[in-house]
């Protein structure tokens, strides 16, 4: 039986993830900072698929806590087949002499710095066991740069390099590593950005049919499930309406 690890696995893509690895009979590590919302979603793929789930109640910006609760894993959890990382977001959308400083921080150390603590200590897993994939959630956003985007594209941007980087240093070790980048994606994304101004997400998705986030999961397992000589390096998906991170055509 196969393993999944997937860090936000809450809501949106990460529960997605969930879903479909869930019903493809996965074993499931599941990372999430919400403690009830992880409990209820963990038990509910269990009763329902029969699977085994680990929950691990973690924020992927603290080293120390993620460091200690994937060590803390018993041996056999850590045979980690898929990891999925999944946490991230984005808040404000101010022009970079606005933006708030705290808001910089969260976002360089949850998609940047939180990947790399998970990634350090799986990925060291996947080359003593000598298998495994590594997917990397990124955006259209780490392809090209729109206005007010600044922080939150440079972050990124920064998955973007650090996808090809991993696939270079992890070749000779036979390990599979995917980015899959995201345009318009319907989840708690924009709601997250606006700090909870329902009104102003609602509008980000106005005049278009946007992805939903089993679309995305549903990428990754085309990646995941491809024979053993075959690597997806990078994907790129939006709704038929987007064009890239700026160009939009809006009915």
């Amino acid at each position: 039986m196969k393993t999944a690890l997937i860090t936000g696995a809450t809501s949106g893509i990460g529960e997605a993830c969930a879903h479909l690895f869930a019903q493809q009979g996965y074993k499931m590590v599941l990372v999430a900072r919400k403690q009830d919302k992880l409990e209820k979603i963990a038990k509910h793929f269990t009763d329902k698929y029969a699977v085994e789930i680990k929950t691990l109640i973690a924020d992927v910006r603290d080293k120390n806590v993620v460091e200690d609760v994937l060590n803390d894993l018993p041996e056999e959890w850590k045979q980690v087949d898929v990891l999925v990382n999944n946490a991230g977001l984005s808040l404000g959308l101010d022009p970079i002499d606005q933006g708030d400083v705290n808001d910089w921080d969260t976002m360089i150390d949850t998609n940047i710095k939180g990947l790399l603590y998970v990634t350090k200590i799986v990925s060291g897993w996947m080359v003593r066991n000598k298998k495994g994939h590594i997917i990397n959630i990124g955006s259209t956003a780490g392809k090209e740069v729109y206005p007010n985007g600044n922080v939150y594209c440079a972050t990124k941007h920064a998955v973007d390099a650090l996808n090809k980087g991993m696939r270079i240093d992890l070749l000779p070790h036979g390990i599979k590593v995917t980015a899959v980048n995201p345009g318009m994606v319907e989840t708690e994304f924009s709601r997250t950005r606006f700090k909870g101004d329902e009104a102003r997400a609602d509008k980000v998705y106005e005049g278009l049919e946007p992805l939903i986030a089993q679309d995305i999961a549903d990428a990754i397992w085309f990646a995941v499930s491809r024979p053993a000589h075959v690597n997806i390096n990078d994907m790129i998906i939006t709704p038929t309406a987007q064009a890239n991170s700026y160009v939009v055509n809006r009915k």
